[in-house]
């Protein structure tokens, strides 16, 4: 690890064989190696011991559920997330005096591990047009600056306003209201890239945009697929809820395109066979499947459940479920039956006897669970696939039973909550409604943008002002040179920011950084100490509370920034309490219990131990669809294909990273070590190409714009990726991702299965 300021660290590829389990000793040690390089041992131990504790600090690290007050363990945390708390709580700080040293110019040619370790922001900081070097601003006159430019634009929908899932509820849902009130409904999230498509299949299909499932359901499961997700490395507290369900006796089916260790065995470093035993088998079994060839796995297993109940009518089937809950089945069976096993060979590399093991394994079992992430949703097809899950799991009737339903894993810790806030450019207009009757304005109802279109807005010069709360909006999206263009044609863009990251780099002309609180740091306003609330990707909604003190009396909490910055642009119109919003929280979340619904007595009960569950209609038995019951749908086959001597690139995390920061060079369970420009294809494939280990190769993703989209000098690395597919890390390889290379129906990023060639790199 580098010190503050230092140089870049030498990048020097070895490679060792993949790790055949996940956790353990090695993760413990690898948490607090990095823990104590970022602070004291006292902070590291206060934020841990407090860590996702009821009343305690939720890790901000992704969206897991935690265990039911009295069941935690003392140390509730994995080794991301330890790393991730503890990189916020870092004793690192940036200052005036390292804006002076660094311009621009010079830090644009840094990369995201560099920035992000040297240090906390610290107090706010302008870059004027025509400057090349970010200066300090005081609150006043920041704020000021971002509210000129607002009220200055020709129409509010010049402006996006941008949220990232690290956001509270109290935040989100001031943030959505100032736009609302300001005139727009431009509110696009990293939703949008990361579970859109979830949202519109289940949508669809099941009348709501939230997976179905508890952690008790999972804990009692009989089979469980884990598809298109790498627990281990992006939600390895769900590894400690699979290792509960296994001990209670379920089956787990895995697949994805590359055998991974979180998938294969689990040593929990809490318990004792994790620490000196073999630990836990994860999958029972593993199925190798093509990027993109989910969609025809699963119509597949729907066609031969249909031929099992014409062998053995009424056994297979949950006719009751089907008669008395859904719609659609006859045309959807119809379709079913059409499927062609020359192509589900084709599209997924599985043959015919693999998929009718998995049948056998669906046939024991009475109550069935299918989790996914984003290697399903980031697909062109991604609405599809899990519209054919959700047509998988109504078969059998395995949806409102306790041990069953759709589990989407989500990243952020409060991407789904900031949702249910109203954080979407399409929001309803029931919750419009409730809006306008609630503070006496009507909301605009044309729907705003989302993040592709945002980009494309920018880019034309439609959106002048970008507002981040939160987020590295730069690196997570597509299409790296034109994001970065979009974004340097801008007026002005301003960030709500605890670190510091490329988005601060790539900037409109005048550019803000506007340093707030983070989820460790005490929060005290005008009317005392505060706490905030989020809500998990299982509908449970909880408060966090920071225990640290601030990393420099500058901050700003993202409340009272957003608060100040309404009062400053609306100027009382419409009349909305921005004072006592700001100066006690409390009566956010008393607003928000008369406008989103299952939010009643928000404040009482939020403040219980472990919080409430926001209810789930579809477990009552409610379909909120067009038809008012659960729809069975006819989704057109797919076979993702690349042309000769081409590859399906798939873009992934490395283990030691969250979300679009790495925190050190190495992805130790792949076996993959001080570089990540790597690329990972399997050893057939390289023959076939003529390309062995250490070659270096230039990336290059074809697209029917005919633009050469080019990620540069990537060493090759033999791996067990599917064959016909490479895997390579993001965001290093989000330049290859076209702008227009979007999910059918969601409009979200479609990065995975992207046709690539590897070319020699020029010596």
């Amino acid at each position: 690890m580098q010190n503050p300021h230092g140089e870049e660290p030498e990048t020097t590829l070895s490679v060792t064989p993949p790790k055949k389990w996940a956790a353990g000793v090695p993760a413990v040690v690898h948490a607090l190696e990095y823990s104590l390089e970022q602070t004291t041992p006292r902070k590291t131990a206060v934020d841990l011991l407090a860590m996702n504790q009821v009343g305690g600090i939720d890790c901000p690290g992704c969206a897991w559920a935690d265990p039911a007050p009295g069941q935690r363990h003392r140390n509730e945390y994995c080794e991301n997330g330890a790393k991730h708390i503890n990189d916020e709580a870092t004793k690192r700080r940036i200052t005036a005096d390292f804006f002076r040293e660094h311009s621009v110019s010079d830090l644009a040619g840094r990369s995201d591990m560099w920035l992000n370790q040297q240090g906390r922001l610290t107090e706010p900081m302008i870059k004027r047009p025509g400057s090349d070097h970010y200066e300090p601003i005081s609150w006043n006159d920041a704020l000021g600056v971002l509210a000129g430019e607002l009220t200055s634009l020709a129409s509010p929908d010049e402006a996006v306003f941008y949220t990232s899932g690290r956001a509270s509820n109290e935040a989100a849902f001031v943030l959505q209201l100032f736009a609302r009130a300001f005139g727009t409904n431009n509110l696009p999230d990293c939703s949008n890239m990361c579970h859109e498509s979830s949202g519109f299949a289940l949508s669809e299909t099941l009348g709501t945009g939230k997976g179905t499932v508890s952690l008790d359901d999972l804990h009692h499961a009989d089979l469980i697929f884990l598809v298109g997700q790498n627990p281990g490395s992006n939600h390895p507290r769900q590894l400690t809820a699979l290792e509960e369900a296994k001990r209670n006796g379920a089956r787990i089916v895995a697949v994805n395109p590359l055998p991974e260790a979180g998938l294969r065995r689990f040593k929990n470093p809490q318990k004792p066979r994790g620490v000196v035993g073999r630990g836990t088998q994860i999958a029972d079994r593993f199925l190798h499947i093509k990027p993109g060839g989910d969609l025809a796995l699963f119509q597949a297993l729907n066609l031969l459940l249909l031929e099992a109940e014409d062998a053995r009518p009424g056994t297979v089937l949950d006719h009751d479920f089907i008669d008395a809950h859904t719609a659609g089945f006859s045309e959807f069976a119809e379709h079913a039956r059409t499927v062609d096993w020359d192509d589900v060979r084709e599209a997924t590399g599985l043959t015919r006897e693999e998929i009718e093991k998995v049948l056998d394994e669906v046939l024991r079992s009475e109550r069935v669970v299918v989790c996914w992430a984003m290697g399903i949703t980031q697909h062109k097809h991604g609405v599809p696939t899990i519209r054919e899950i959700v047509n998988f799991v109504m078969l059998r009737g395995n949806l409102g039973r306790a041990g069953t339903g759709v589990c989407p894993v989500r990243g952020h810790s409060n991407v789904q909550g900031d949702r249910t806030m109203g954080i979407w450019e399409q929001m309803p207009d029931t919750f419009l409604d409730a809006l306008q009757k609630e503070f006496g304005f009507d909301p605009p109802r044309p729907h705003g943008l989302d993040s592709v279109n945002a980009i494309k807005a920018m880019r034309e010069g439609r959106v002048k002002v970008f507002l981040a709360l939160a987020g590295n909006f730069v690196r997570a999206a597509p299409d790296s040179e034109v994001t970065e263009e979009a974004m340097r044609s801008c007026r002005l863009t301003a960030h709500i920011s605890t670190k510091l990251n490329r988005s601060h780099i790539v900037c409109g002309d005048t550019a803000l950084i506007l340093p707030t609180l983070g989820r460790t740091e005490r929060d005290v306003q005008a009317d005392g100490e505060q706490f905030v609330t989020v809500e998990n990707s299982m509908s449970e909604v909880h408060t966090s509370q920071g225990r640290l003190e601030p990393a420099s009396p500058l901050l700003l909490s993202e409340v009272a920034i957003l608060c100040r910055l309404a009062r400053r642009t609306l100027d009382g119109k419409p009349d909305i309490p921005w004072d006592r919003f700001e100066g006690d929280y409390g009566t956010i979340r008393g607003r928000i219990s008369r406008i989103v619904p299952g939010f009643h007595d928000f404040n009482a009960r939020v403040t219980r131990p472990g919080g409430f569950q926001l209810p789930n209609p579809v477990n009552e038995g409610v379909f909120n669809t067009s038809a008012g019951k659960a729809l069975f749908t006819r989704n057109e086959r797919v076979i993702p294909k690349a042309p000769e001597g081409h590859l399906l690139l798939q873009t992934l995390r490395s283990h030691d990273q969250w979300n679009t920061i790495p925190y050190t060079l190495d992805d130790r369970y792949r076996g993959i070590h001080g570089s990540r420009h790597v690329v990972l294809v399997n050893p057939a494939d390289l023959r076939e190409l003529g390309l062995s280990q250490g070659d270096h190769v230039d990336l290059v993703s074809i697209w029917v714009d005919g633009t050469e989209r080019r990620a540069e000098n990537f060493e090759v690395v033999p791996y067990p990726a599917a064959q016909g597919s490479a895997a390579a890390y993001y965001p290093e390889t989000n330049v290859l991702v076209p702008l227009d290379s979007v999910a059918d129906i969601s409009n979200q990023p479609a990065s995975k299965g992207i046709v690539v060639r590897l070319e020699p790199t020029p010596a």
